[in-house]
């Protein structure tokens, strides 16, 4: 195939494309090479694990493969390589994300600081800041969660509230941070969060917000895992009682915190939502399987909504595909048209996998204790199956990361120009 270890992270996968022939068919059979001979042994019993409604499984596990990424080469492939990445190139990255969902390998735990916050930092972090942080990420020793919803503001990220002030006083040059942030992903196992503060008192809306990186092991930090629908807890609640970072700690200057802010989240719908799109393409296949086995797929309803099922994903791989060719995703409204498909047609697909399961579908399992067999209607009792938990989890599809309301409102306002709705 070729004389070069695509896996040695010293080889600048960028400047070996550019100078191999074939390149893109030698990396991806590369690539799924890797997967094939390490999802195996220790780590085969992670494959398909972690993904919608079960974060919490084999999370020591999945950081254990993680970290195993890291050692061969596999994380932070499209960072540049003086901050320890691959210096992927676009085409690379999307083949990789491809071959890992079709390996059905297991979810990662290091998706906030790899895809989200390393690139914010190259793009708007001080070389001290990334010196500190990046390496941490690249072999996946510290663990980053995500501050921006609160629950006075939800979606409306403008709409924070949690403060942060310099300690001028006591010269100690550090943030003193207090508020509350909710729905913030991993806070439960990472050491770290950025958050999102209102630094200039008595601003509003977009004005007067910081970018501030707060260490979670400290008194003024309580974390509280909020039970899903579910039964599990892979989110929580956050409490800022004069907890305090670093004054040099802040990405960007003071009162840029909306435009980092946006940054990171045009890099969080970038290229691994290709991925993700094999992964739900995964889900379907398995969907439609399971119909054609039980019957219902001879349901002309049923069989109507498969259909659309997978047009649909079609179409968002499309314009996926579009918009990062064309480098389009960081304007106005890319990455809002993106999530309403991707979010409206996976809480669809929840549904059909209980329309596919039938009336089944309503009823958990019974399973024993000391081969005592358990009452079903008891709801501590009750496992759920995989197609439930999808169902579940998949409610949360449409408000996580800016509600369908929130995304209607920016294409109509920042891309059809349309009057602002009224905010009292």
């Amino acid at each position: 195939m070729t004389s070069i270890n695509l896996a040695d992270r010293s080889v600048d996968l960028g400047e070996w494309a550019r100078s191999t022939p074939d390149a893109a068919e030698i990396f991806a059979t590369a690539v799924r090479a890797w997967l094939d001979e390490n999802l195996a042994g220790e780590f085969a019993h992670l494959k398909g694990r972690g993904g919608p409604g079960s974060e919490h499984e084999f999370f020591d596990d999945r950081l254990a493969w993680d970290r195993h990424l890291a050692r061969s080469g596999w994380t932070c492939l499209g960072w540049p390589t003086r901050y320890g990445g691959r210096g992927a190139t676009l085409e690379q990255r999307i083949i990789f994300h491809q071959e890992y969902a079709r390996a059905n390998a297991p979810a990662r735990v290091n998706h906030l600081g790899e895809e989200l916050l390393g690139p914010t930092l190259i793009e708007y972090g001080t070389e001290a800041q990334k010196q500190r942080f990046l390496p941490g990420i690249v072999d996946v020793t510290e663990l980053w969660a995500q501050g921006y919803s609160e629950p006075g503001a939800g979606s409306d990220l403008a709409g924070v509230a949690t403060s942060a002030r310099l300690d001028d006083e006591s010269g100690s040059g550090r943030w003193i941070i207090n508020g509350q942030k909710i729905w913030t992903s991993l806070a439960h196992v990472a050491q770290w969060c950025f958050v999102i503060c209102r630094t200039e008192k008595g601003s509003t809306r977009h004005k007067g917000l910081s970018f501030l990186l707060v260490p979670l092991d400290q008194d003024g930090v309580t974390v509280r895992p909020i039970q899903q629908l579910t039964g599990t807890s892979e989110f929580n609640e956050v409490f800022f009682d004069d907890a305090v970072t670093d004054a040099d700690l802040i990405v960007g200057e003071p009162g840029e915190g909306w435009k980092v802010a946006m940054g990171l989240l045009q890099f969080e719908r970038g290229v691994s939502t290709l991925g993700q799109q094999v992964g739900f393409e995964r889900e379907l296949r398995n969907i439609t399987e399971l119909a054609q086995a039980n019957g219902s797929a001879k349901n002309p309803e049923i069989a109507s909504r498969l259909t659309r099922a997978w047009i649909g994903l079609k179409v968002m791989w499309a314009n996926a595909e579009r918009t990062l060719a064309g480098d389009i995703v960081s304007q106005d409204g890319a990455a809002s048209v993106a999530k309403l498909l991707w979010a409206n047609w996976h809480r669809d697909l929840g549904e059909l996998a209980m329309a596919v399961v039938g009336p089944p579908s309503l009823l958990g399992p019974t399973h024993t204790v000391e081969g005592v067999a358990n009452d079903i209607t008891d709801p501590d009792n009750v496992e759920l199956d995989e197609w439930q938990r999808l169902y579940l989890f998949t409610r949360a599809d449409t408000i996580y990361g800016g509600s369908n309301e929130v995304q209607r409102n920016i294409i109509a306002e920042r891309v059809l120009g349309l009057p602002r709705e009224a905010r009292q």
